[in-house]
């Protein structure tokens, strides 16, 4: 039996519909990922599963004694209790009930029997163990820990709860890497259902066994994780538009045989007029998939080939070290992701490599010509009471972005805000929604560097997914601030990651390559010592002179490649196995493989372009047919011919 069940729910914002008419259930022991775009209500639904609010309709049905838990994106804490007492507070019920037993107040065998349950004599070493699984000091005071810490001192409240269904609303956002990892291990662990909003793709990867998605109204559920969902997602597009393709062609058609008018006239026809009105009907009706955010950035003027060079910088405020004698160089073009846990340092190292901020110790360079935006993760740039027009371009219904002129309302439209939203107020905007119109404002204007601090936060995946190809494109220099794992790994050539500790207080890394990259060559230097350390400094060195030489589309290729196949560690020929000779033919393969790679990936290229649209099943549907087997005999062949190229390369 379900432990939550919601049949037929209803909830309209206005004429907006977030719930229509929408079913959902949640056994024991899932964990259930909710995903769906900015704005389409998945908090709403959160908080009313909670409890904490009503539907304009519909039946919310809970199993006897269920217990549910909600835990807030923003959580409300009082700053001035201690993190003991603010994690106490989950079990504020049961101390009300050991209160009235203690006072020899009401029925006493009820209350001791309610107490004996929920192992009520042991509330202070079950809060004390949590903490401690938390790593939180119980005597620290709320209102002096970080955005990160807080977000923890509010599962702790959950979780000495001990619910049978656990509520998430964006677990994630304020939590470095570390406390991600962690938090993906609690809840895997955690013996209730759990219902998470996040959109953290590789968080949703180890902790979601279905995938639950809101779409304009509708809960459509996937089994599996998220990797899982993208698959089955794909495969339901791909027959929805063979669907759509044939009732438009249908409709095309009775539409041509009803303004002929003779026959439309004959009783006879009747029935096929009737048809005609439900076929207009279901394509007014129709779900059609919603568009995407359009990203187009102003990259301003070239810069240099140098941003920033440092040498042997250092920094300290007071007594405590935020950067020890730290050198890296950044080239144009270069992608840098910046990690390391809240309250490492990484917007003071960001300051330094900008020029913003001077060192104590040794030196640091800037390059030329620099034209920096910041995305600010605080949203200080925001102004709630000015129009989303005025915000955007204030004093002008016009924006110019790489020499075009643009109206502010199209440009607007461009991220998903429509024409009548423009004079909306910014307080208006939901979270996601206020993320998007930073965005908007940032590519606005010129830049050839980027400083994107948690861009990721609230925003939905098909706008992550969308930024991460517009970056990818984009021929400026990125620096990245995120704990979104999946984001920096698809965006970034290169980390530099703190690696400080009570012993290396201020110390930070450069690695080439991604997340994984990184962890890899961190776990080899532990190993290897103080000589990894050394060789890997000079890998750096050499990689920065080869990458100069390099053109920005080839550079990002080759960073990633060097990254991947060079050792971090001293290693002698006999280390390694011999590699075995290849024949004449095999070598003849070898060397043709990247241009069938090539050709093929531009065939299927071109395939996706012409069926994109839907329109080729109308016109021509068996050559539409055609088209769409041979894209996935491509996908057959792409995949064989990366494996042979592996392993003969």
């Amino acid at each position: 039996m379900a432990l939550i069940t919601f049949l037929d729910a209803q909830l309209a914002f206005g004429h907006f519909a977030l719930l229509d008419h929408a079913d959902f259930s949640l056994e024991a022991g899932e964990r259930v990922g909710l995903i769906g775009r900015n704005g389409a209500g998945k908090s709403s639904l959160l908080k009313i599963l909670a409890g904490l609010e009503k539907p304009d309709d519909g039946t919310l049905q809970l199993q006897g004694g269920v217990s549910v838990v909600y835990v807030a994106q923003e959580p409300v804490l009082n700053p001035e209790a201690t993190v003991f007492v603010a994690a106490s507070e989950g079990i504020a019920s049961l101390q009300a009930v050991m209160e009235q037993y203690l006072s020899g107040e009401g029925d006493l065998n009820a209350l001791q029997t309610i107490i004996e349950d929920q192992d009520g004599w042991n509330w202070e070493q079950r809060v004390t163990e949590t903490l401690q699984r938390l790593n939180l000091n119980p005597d620290a005071i709320v209102g002096q820990l970080s955005g990160g810490t807080k977000k923890r001192v509010a599962l702790a409240q959950a979780l000495v709860a001990r619910p049978d269904v656990l509520l998430l609303d964006e677990p994630t956002n304020h939590l470095d890497l570390d406390a991600i990892t962690w938090l993906q291990e609690l809840l895997v662990a955690f013996k209730g259902a759990i219902v998470t909003i996040s959109h953290d793709r590789a968080f949703l990867d180890a902790v979601a066994t279905r995938i639950v998605e809101l779409d304009r109204g509708k809960l459509t559920g996937y089994p599996g994780n998220f990797a899982a969902y993208v698959l089955q997602k794909a495969e339901q597009m791909a027959q929805e538009a063979i669907i759509f393709a044939k009732a438009d062609k249908l409709l095309a058609q009775e539409e041509v045989w009803i303004r002929k008018g003779v026959e439309a006239r004959r009783t006879r026809a009747t029935a096929r007029i009737n048809r005609l009105q439900d076929l207009r009907q279901n394509h007014a009706e129709r779900r059609n998939a919603l568009g995407r955010v359009k990203l187009d950035l102003d990259v301003g003027e070239r810069g240099g080939k140098l941003v920033s060079e440092l040498t042997e910088a250092g920094k300290r405020f007071g007594d405590k070290t935020i950067v020890h004698n730290f050198t890296a160089t950044i080239m144009r073009g270069d992608k840098v992701g910046i990690l390391g846990p809240n309250g490492a340092g990484k917007t003071t190292l960001l300051k330094m490599i900008l020029g913003e901020l001077a060192p104590d110790s040794g030196k640091v360079r800037q390059g030329a010509n620099l034209q920096v935006a910041y995305f600010d993760q605080m949203r200080d740039q925001l102004n709630l009471d000015a129009t989303l027009e005025d915000f955007i371009s204030p004093g002008s219904e016009w924006i110019e972005i790489n020499g075009a002129r643009k109206h502010v309302k199209s440009y607007l439209s461009d991220f998903l805000f429509s024409p009548a939203r423009a004079n909306s107020p910014v307080r208006s905007l939901s979270g996601g929604e206020r993320n998007r119109l930073l965005l908007a404002r940032l590519f606005a204007r010129p830049a050839n560097l980027l400083v994107l601090d948690e861009p990721t936060n609230d925003l939905d995946i098909d706008t992550l997914e969308l930024l991460e190809e517009m970056l990818q494109d984009y021929p400026g220099t990125v620096f990245l601030v995120s704990h979104d794992r999946a984001f920096v790994d698809n965006v970034v050539t290169s980390i530099i990651a703190w690696e400080g500790g009570p012993h290396k207080a201020g110390f930070w890394r450069e690695y080439e390559g991604s997340v994984q990259d990184w962890l890899t060559q961190r776990a080899r230097s532990a190993q290897m010592g103080i000589g990894a350390k050394n060789n890997n400094k000079n890998e750096l060195q050499a990689n920065r002179i080869s990458r100069e030489q390099l053109s920005n589309k080839e550079q990002s290729t080759a960073v990633m490649e060097s990254a991947t196949s060079a050792p971090t560690a001293p290693t002698t020929a006999s280390a390694s196995p011999a590699r075995r000779k290849l024949s004449y033919k095999e070598q003849r393969e070898l060397d043709g493989l990247p241009a069938l790679i090539a050709r093929l990936e531009a065939e299927q290229k071109t395939i996706q372009g012409q069926l994109a649209d839907g329109k080729l099943y109308v016109t021509d549907n068996a050559l539409a047919l055609q088209l769409a087997q041979r894209e996935a005999a491509i996908e057959t062949e792409l995949l064989h011919a990366l494996e042979r190229w592996e392993q003969l390369g």
